[in-house]
């Protein structure tokens, strides 16, 4: 097998294709990795990766994750994804994301896609442009001012961390590091400080920074210190690979929970040494899917209904809260526990579907 059929076989994927218009600058990689819960969907992350092989890799595990993120969080949809890789994380064009909308709609509703790192709503426009197969535009919702669904999610993973690591302790009396001020991040900050929580944060962009600290009251680290901040919870809400050999001797924390993905390098390895370490980890599949969900109900029956999103987002606070006594009692890691689950799903409907002779997407 070539090295791309091995990164396939190896993550169980059913497709992975690449993409490019030289006239557009545009190069890249959508990765579908299940469809037994439905059709594929997942963001367009734009990095400047150093290599193919780095974007291949990277596609492969977001798109995985979706999948299990889906299965989860029991939504219907399949597990994909998608990044286009530039030289420069500041080449950003309508005719680079044109034509990337272009091939997004050559699939003819095969995949669906929607905001990642680097795509956000004026990226998502553009590429509506040319195709109607795109999540996440604010039109497209009925949200409440102040909204954000997948920030939200993170909150009430976090809830459920501190209802299983202490006794009595709300949001209001944790100090939380929160590393990243994106979109996802600086949600998590906003919410964190609505329910008096204490603040830490970090990122590489200083405008972020200040922003949490002037509009939300947050203390300021280096971004290299921020693994080592004395808190109940650190929440990685940039990219991933965060937990790692280096960073996890450094951490001074009860819980994990944030809004990245693929927090952990080596999701089997890290996992348990969180897990030795005393260290509750909300696996990044399940904490961040509340983005997911909501984008994602606008593809259900009768399209978008803000208060079904919401309860689906609610109900991560129950999910987390059955994996981590599981994990208690089991003695075993948390993302092995929500691994687990999600694959009981994906088999428990592949079954179904096998039993019946016409193939079709669930009616929800």
């Amino acid at each position: 097998m070539t090295d791309i059929s091995e990164q396939l076989a190896t993550h169980g994927h059913n497709e992975l294709k690449a993409f490019r218009d030289e006239d557009a600058g545009l190069r890249g990689f959508i990765g579908i990795h299940d469809t037994t819960l439905g059709a594929a969907a997942g963001g367009t992350r734009r990095y400047a990766f150093d290599s193919e092989a780095e974007a291949i890799e990277d596609v492969l595990r977001l798109s995985r994750a979706m999948t299990y993120k889906y299965a989860i969080s029991g939504i219907n949809m399949g597990g994909a994804k998608a990044v286009i890789w530039v030289d420069d994380n500041d080449h950003n064009t309508e005719e680079l994301y044109r034509a990337y909308g272009r091939m997004v709609d050559s699939f003819g509703g095969r995949f669906v896609t929607g905001g990642d790192v680097g795509t956000d709503e004026r990226e998502l426009r553009w590429m509506n442009m040319e195709t109607d197969y795109v999540l996440g535009l604010p039109e497209q919702f009925d949200h409440p001012e102040g909204y954000h669904g997948g920030g939200l999610g993170v909150i009430r993973a976090m809830e459920a961390c501190a209802d299983l690591t202490y006794d009595d302790r709300d949001i209001e009396d944790l100090h939380v590091a929160v590393q990243g001020i994106g979109d996802m991040g600086e949600a998590i900050v906003r919410y964190l400080s609505e329910r008096g929580a204490r603040i830490t944060v970090a990122d590489p962009d200083q405008a972020a920074v200040d922003l949490a600290v002037d509009e939300y009251g947050a203390h300021e680290v280096a971004p290299g210190d921020v693994y080592g901040v004395d808190c109940d919870v650190f929440a990685p809400s940039a990219l991933g690979d965060v937990i790692n050999d280096e960073t996890i001797p450094q951490l001074e924390c009860d819980i994990v929970c944030g809004a990245a993905n693929n927090q952990l390098a080596d999701p089997q390895r890290h996992g348990q040494r969180l897990h030795d370490e005393g260290i509750l980890y909300a696996p990044d599949y399940l904490a961040n899917s509340g983005r997911t969900i909501d984008d994602t109900d606008l593809l259900r029956k009768g399209g978008y209904q803000h208060d079904r999103a919401r309860a689906m987002i609610d109900g991560i606070y129950d999910r987390m809260l059955e994996i981590g006594r599981r994990s208690e009692q089991q003695d075993r890691p948390t993302g092995e526990l929500a691994d687990e689950m999600a694959e009981q799903r994906i088999e428990a409907v592949g079954s179904m579907r096998s039993k019946v002779t016409e193939r079709r997407s669930p009616e929800w």
